[in-house]
């Protein structure tokens, strides 16, 4: 397995709405480490470290996400290497 990851901005009504505990969620069930956090434009930040099909998974689960989130959409940022400077450390929420 190549580790890849990739970059993710939600954006809508995605804070205060459990957004960032259920991506952890979903991410750790599809096995895949990294981050999500709010940043201060009231959108959401996702870094996703894994297998490039879990990846994937993420971000069409990202389009929705929990039941009382509003996402209007989402930047992707490029595919890449994630290559031996990212360690594996589960998926964290900030």
């Amino acid at each position: 397995m190549t580790v890849q990851s990739r970059k993710f901005i939600v954006h809508g009504r995605v804070q205060g709405v459990f957004f960032r505990a259920s991506t952890r969620a979903e991410a750790n069930r599809l096995g895949l480490d990294g981050y999500a956090r709010n940043l201060v434009d009231g959108t959401v930040e996702v870094l996703a470290v894994g297998d490039r099909a879990a990846i994937d998974q993420l971000y069409r689960w990202l389009r929705t996400g929990p039941p009382m989130a509003d996402v209007e959409r989402v930047e992707v940022g490029p595919l890449q290497s994630a290559g031996s400077a990212v360690a594996a450390s589960g998926f964290t929420i900030g």
